[in-house]
């Protein structure tokens, strides 16, 4: 990876973006692939999307989304404690003893994941962390103290954790699902400007907000791009870490290519054109099944308007969800060249349809 792009990749993750309040993360983003496309528009709840011709008609769309899962203050106790609530899947049970930042119009304000000793517990009758029993503290000894450091009720909160390289061969942080998504989606745009590509159709290069409360950000900006294809990549999970089920989550492997989504939102031809690019230009690729839903921006694309030709491409992750997701360097390079030369095969006007 160039140093640049590394650079890039290394801000934008470490840079906060929890979901409903992704502005910052967004600014970043723009300001790195604005060189790279001849316009861009941002909607009213932060979607930013690049634009390469935005005259054309034909519209395919690359997409990831933007956001990070994190908390909101919910209560806030006579002693000064802090109680929680989800914004997104986060979970309770990677949260004690871990640092965070609370965000307040004076400034982050540190705070820690308390937890009893394990010296004053019962431990044989121990539960596992929930919602109702995670607590905040930061530092402060009342409920008035607390509201004087600019925390209120609403307050979000995000994990303090940043971006390391392990092994040479992994990334590891937090927000990886699915910022890195953004990043490659980024790195396949500067590559078709630097490389001189042009496109005989409108590409949007799009990177959403909201995916992690229900793919909302995605949902509004296919309704107003009412693009013709859309490949969206987003994060899926390595399975080969103990306490997976292959039987029911799949047997895929961080370090062996792009993971291509089999299931009803995902347009047949267009996977199809997927799997030869990959073929054709060696790349290494592995398969999976959705159920009804794939989970992911697919299915707002896809079924946003008269329907899109949608199709997924995934980026094998560890501990999804946790503030060390970690993802192979080999991946994130595969993503993105098979998003590239897929995006080269597309042609303008390109019928999707089973038959006619």
């Amino acid at each position: 990876m160039r140093p640049e792009s590394f650079d890039f990749l290394q801000k934008y993750l470490n840079n906060a973006s929890p979901t409903g309040f992704e502005k910052e993360g967004q600014k970043l983003w723009l300001d790195y692939v604005r060189p790279y496309v001849d316009d861009y528009l941002i909607d009213t709840y932060g979607t930013v999307v690049g634009i390469i011709n935005p005259e054309a008609k034909y519209k395919v769309v690359i997409e990831a989304h933007a956001d990070e899962i994190s908390y909101f203050v919910n209560f806030i106790t006579e002693s000064g404690f802090l109680y929680l609530r989800k914004n997104g899947g986060s979970d309770p049970l990677v949260a004690p003893s871990k640092r965070v930042n609370i965000h307040t119009s004076k400034g982050i304000v540190k705070a820690v994941f308390g937890w009893p000793a394990i010296h004053v517990r019962k431990v044989d009758q121990d539960k596992a962390p929930t919602m109702e029993t995670v607590y905040l503290d930061c530092g402060a000894s009342s409920k008035e103290e607390v509201e004087a450091m600019g925390i209120h009720v609403g307050s979000v909160v995000t994990f303090e954790d940043e971006f390391m390289v392990m092994n040479d061969k992994y990334y590891v942080g937090r927000a990886l699902d699915n910022r890195v998504g953004g990043f490659m989606i980024a790195e396949v745009a500067r590559r078709l400007k630097e490389e001189g590509k042009t496109l005989p159709f409108g590409l949007y290069v799009v990177n959403s907000v909201q995916e992690e409360i229900g793919l909302r950000g995605a949902e509004m900006i296919a309704h107003r791009l009412q693009p013709d294809v859309a490949i969206i990549t987003d994060v899926t999970h390595d399975t080969q870490s103990p306490m997976y089920e292959k039987k029911t989550s799949g047997d895929l492997f961080c370090g062996r290519g792009p993971v291509v989504t089999y299931g009803p939102a995902v347009q047949n031809n267009l996977r199809d054109l997927i799997i030869e690019t990959a073929q054709k230009s060696e790349i290494p690729f592995q398969r999976a099944a959705a159920t009804r839903a794939t989970g992911t921006d697919t299915d707002a694309f896809a079924y946003a308007g008269m329907g899109v030709a949608a199709a997924l491409i995934s980026l094998p992750l560890k501990y999804m969800h946790t503030t060390v997701e970690t993802v192979h360097k080999d991946d994130v390079e595969n993503v993105i060249k098979l998003i590239y030369e897929t995006v080269l095969r597309i042609e303008d006007g390109h019928d999707f349809r089973y038959f006619k």
